[in-house]
């Protein structure tokens, strides 16, 4: 047991080199990053609502405007950070790649700011969000602007499961076209 404890010490070392001490510091209790509490109130349970792992069950609308077509399915985990500072959260699809949010909440506008991104993406999207009154999220893309124009809503959440659309305009946000969609249920 002790030489598995020094292995696995030299070999955090190795890696880690000279930041070792501070992946210790970070996992300790000394720096609230693995408490929660403070994304379950106020504003912050907007989001706060989805923490956990999710199994997703998506569709895709194809091209004939009418069909839809079940997808390779995702999971996707919610975590709090800081107690409160900031929601992160890990998108793996079942077909390959990656993608997380790091999303905060912008007290003097009293919406969202998110940073996504997603494997072979250069940089991030920055993506604003507000919580409508019913409760639904809806998110839009403010830098790069995708081309069509997106958003995305997030319903609110029952107590194992949700959903989530993603929708474009093809008339500069006159109406709105539902191309993607997510039921996600609590692992």
């Amino acid at each position: 047991m002790v030489r598995i404890s020094f292995l696995s010490g030299l070999l955090t070392v190795l890696l880690l080199g000279p930041h070792a001490a501070m992946a210790e510091h970070w996992a300790s209790e000394a720096i609230p990053f693995n408490k929660s509490a403070g994304c379950m109130e106020g504003p912050l349970a907007e989001f706060g609502q989805y923490i956990g792992n999710w199994k997703i069950d998506d569709e895709q609308l194809q091209d004939d405007g009418v069909t839809w077509t079940a997808g390779a399915g995702a999971r996707w985990d919610f975590v709090c950070l800081g107690n409160g500072t900031a929601i992160q959260d890990f998108w793996m699809p079942n077909d390959g790649g990656v993608g997380t949010n790091l999303r905060t909440y912008n007290k003097e506008s009293e919406s969202w700011d998110i940073a996504w991104s997603v494997t072979g993406m250069s940089g991030f999207a920055h993506i604003q969000a507000r919580q409508e009154e019913g409760g639904n999220i809806v998110m839009m893309y403010k830098s790069p602007l995708p081309n069509p124009p997106r958003r995305i809503t997030f319903f609110a959440a029952e107590e194992n499961a949700w959903n989530w659309k993603l929708e474009m305009s093809f008339d500069d946000g006159e109406t709105w076209t539902e191309v993607y969609r997510i039921k996600a249920t609590r692992i």
